[in-house]
């Protein structure tokens, strides 16, 4: 562990990706070309069980940047700033503050709050509207063609932008370099940025956040990323059924009024694979740029003065239940990859099937780098699982989520409460999985669930 003196403290690597669930081949998929973030994974540890508090990127950041449970809308991050403005003695510090306080210099590129860069206004560019106040010492989005960074969140190659949504296609692969796309501008910036805080890091550590906008909607990525997929053969999608009784099913409305060229995924099995196939290659295109990242750090000496996470803001459903996209409370919406790595780690390439959620996060880069511990937050810190996987004490963990319901997911169980009061109970140890509701058979684990439910989230 590092020392009590700021500038011998490890540095912080976050990379936030958007959009991605644990498609990646550290995670199973071996159909998926992601060659350095497996590599960060071999020499790091996975979690393999590891849940959002939302499915949708405002919240689930929230979470990330607070430690805390708090609203379920994209909008949180800024309702926090209101009511920072108003009371500030009545909001704790973000994560990046905290790192601040304690000595850092904290950057962020890319998307790490909901919106790219940062900041609020009709482009997402306004100064005078932060969305983390007094967290970071630069936040930075760069455009480029794109002009602005509500621009950039939606574009496509050599500068398009989503105006007017049906007119744009809702996937591509262009011929050219990765900075044709916005995540290729935000890759070489992160990289100046680590340049810069490298060269200050004799007078404090950094804390660098660098967030990713791929795989996001539309799925936009070189054609060279779109290769390795051509001719892959995908496997089936599980259960691509609409359910059936009440859920929190939706119409994939964000995906639908992209141009679709008149086809349905949940019809076209031929253009359902097409998409899944972008969606692939947008997972390529961003390992490609996490691993340019990765390579900067280890150009500059860093790499053993450096913690590095990398963390899926949420998941996405690829015709799993007839849905194509997020906002759900099932798995697929929830379940996304975390990697956490750090210097003389004891179990470089381990993983762990516990259950930790989002929340953890912030107490766990906390306990790695050797600052106090923030009394405030809603999550615990997973240091004794990474550092004695196989004795940590991992059984009874849960995680909570939330959007236009509630849920919890035990290690067998998935239960959902709607505002109405209906239930959703989900039996893991069955093949039926999600896609049979056994409430009436199980009013036990209800109760329990339900009592655990309440105790995490009315605390």
């Amino acid at each position: 562990m590092p020392c009590c003196f700021a500038a011998d403290r490890l540095n912080v690597l976050l990379i936030c990706v958007d959009d991605l669930r644990p498609e990646l081949n550290c995670f199973g998929k071996d159909y998926i070309v992601s060659p350095n973030i497996d590599a960060l994974a071999g020499r790091g540890f996975r979690f393999t069980r590891h849940f959002v508090q939302a499915p949708t990127c405002g919240a689930s950041r929230y979470a990330l940047l607070t430690g805390r449970y708090g609203p379920s809308g994209n909008m949180a991050l800024f309702q926090r700033a209101d009511t920072l403005r108003k009371d500030p003695a009545d909001v704790p510090p973000s994560m990046p503050a905290w790192f601040r306080k304690n000595g850092y210099t904290t950057v962020s590129v890319g998307k790490v709050s909901h919106h790219p860069g940062g900041r609020g206004g009709a482009d997402w560019d306004q100064d005078s509207q932060p969305e983390m106040p007094d967290s970071w010492d630069r936040h930075l989005l760069p455009a480029g063609p794109w002009r602005h960074p509500r621009g950039a969140m939606h574009g496509l190659a050599h500068g398009e932008i989503r105006e007017n949504t049906k007119a744009m296609d809702v996937f591509q692969s262009a011929e050219g370099e990765d900075s044709i796309y916005p995540d290729g501008l935000i890759t070489e910036e992160a990289q100046r940025q680590m340049r810069q805080l490298a060269d200050d890091s004799s007078d404090s550590p950094f804390f660098l956040a660098v967030g990713l906008i791929r795989p996001h909607l539309p799925f936009g990525a070189p054609e060279k990323y779109m290769g390795p997929y051509r001719d892959v053969e995908l496997p089936p999608i599980p259960h691509p059924q609409k359910p059936s009784g009440q859920t929190t099913w939706h119409g994939s409305g964000e995906f639908m009024k992209y141009n679709r060229w008149g086809k349905d995924p949940n019809k076209d099995e031929a253009f359902a694979i097409e998409v899944r196939k972008h969606y692939a290659a947008c997972v390529s295109y961003a390992d490609a740029q996490v691993g340019k990242i990765l390579e900067q750090l280890n150009a500059l000496g860093q790499r053993e003065r450096t913690i590095v996470a990398l963390w899926g803001d949420h998941g996405w459903h690829l015709g799993e239940h007839a849905i194509w996209g997020k906002h759900a409370l099932f798995d697929e919406s929830l379940h996304s990859p975390l990697i956490i790595h750090y210097p003389g780690m004891a179990h470089p390439g381990g993983k762990s099937d516990a259950i930790v959620e989002t929340i953890d996060l912030f107490p766990t880069l906390c306990a790695l780098a050797d600052l106090p511990m923030p009394g405030f937050v809603d999550g615990e810190p997973l240091t004794e699982i990474i550092q004695s996987p196989s004795s940590a004490d991992v059984s009874g963990q849960t995680a909570v989520s939330y959007a236009k319901a509630q849920t919890i997911r035990s290690d067998s169980h998935r239960m959902v409460v709607h505002p109405n009061g209906f239930v959703e109970l989900y039996d893991h140890r069955t093949e039926q999985g999600e896609t049979r509701n056994v409430a009436e058979q199980q009013p036990e684990t209800v109760t329990s669930l339900t009592k655990q439910l309440r105790q995490r989230l009315d605390r």
